[in-house]
């Protein structure tokens, strides 16, 4: 069974920087697109990153430009650098699969606030 943990989410200023980090366990990560999602209560998961297994990255339009998206195969897991946070970016970050998620896992929590 895959396991997905997330981690380091915490509270930053408005405009400040944090990196995510998803770890995977029971796959070999490296097989999958994996994307970052973020979602806040009342509202649908959104899709704000996504890895491909060749590297490549695509990004949300409100994203593009200050978040990265990058993976360590050898660690079995993906990051997400944010930079230029802003208040509306406050929600529960999760990583799975693209387009065929596992079972999701619990988030990190990432409050943009002063």
């Amino acid at each position: 069974q895959v396991q997905l943990v997330e981690s380091g989410g915490d509270l930053v200023q408005p405009g400040g920087s944090l990196r995510l980090s998803c770890a995977a366990s029971g796959a070999t990560f490296s097989s999958y697109p994996i994307g970052w999602y973020r979602q806040t209560p009342g509202k649908e998961r959104e899709l704000v990153a996504r890895i491909c297994s060749s590297g490549s990255t695509n990004y949300a339009d409100s994203v593009n430009g200050r978040f990265t998206i990058s993976r360590d195969n050898a660690k079995n897991t993906v990051y997400l650098q944010m930079s230029s946070q802003n208040p509306e970016e406050s929600a529960v970050y999760y990583c799975n699969r693209y387009l065929l998620p596992f079972y999701w896992g619990q988030g990190t929590q990432v409050t943009v606030s002063s």
